[in-house]
């Protein structure tokens, strides 16, 4: 099977941004399909012959396959699932995990190393403030990006998880186009 690329990785494939590449795909530069749930796939083979009649030169060592890892830490698997998928369908193919307590999110930090928590803070056995402190004190856990989520805050104690190093906070329900926006937003991609 052909490979097919996202347009986060035909970004990099061509060392470029993810804006340039849907510009080229708007314009008709290179050809490209959307999937179902609206996102942009592009043939590798057609990429190449838009790089070579470009001169753009071709890396030897193809793309780099290091993904973006986002954590999703909530207790409630309906909303867990609602947001890996939404993510796992972005185009910039993350790597997403989910832990279901706290206990668990301790462990995957160490281990799976994200470069994004997505925190439901109103777990029995989280407290909220307490993981946001811990994580950005670490030396190897700083510039870890924090979104947190709660269907029972309020403006007052929003701001006091931002002191606490929370990066964004956002009420329950909220709106995955918005969640995927920002999450982009604070790793830099967009």
């Amino acid at each position: 099977m052909e490979d097919i690329l996202t347009v986060f990785k035909a970004s990099k494939y061509c060392n470029v941004s993810s804006k340039t590449i849907i510009n080229w795909i708007e314009s008709g530069h290179i050809s490209a399909y959307k999937t179902v749930g609206g996102h942009r796939r592009i043939k590798k083979s057609d990429l190449e012959a838009f790089m070579k009649k470009q001169g753009i030169p071709i890396p030897e060592d193809g793309i780099a396959e290091e993904r973006i890892r986002i954590l999703v830490v909530d207790d409630d698997p309906i909303i867990v699932e609602t947001i890996v998928q939404a993510l796992e369908e972005d185009e910039y193919d993350y790597e997403v995990i989910s832990a279901a307590d706290g206990f668990e999110a301790g462990i995957q930090v160490t281990h799976f190393k994200p470069r994004l928590l997505i925190l439901d803070i109103m777990m029995p056995d989280i407290k909220g403030y307490e993981v946001c402190r811990k994580i950005k004190s670490r030396e190897d856990t700083k510039d870890t990006k924090i979104i947190v989520l709660s269907a029972y805050l309020d403006d007052e104690k929003f701001e006091k998880m931002k002191e606490y190093g929370a990066d964004l906070c956002f009420s329950k329900p909220l709106p995955l186009p918005q969640l995927k926006e920002e999450v982009a937003r604070l790793l830099g991609l967009n």
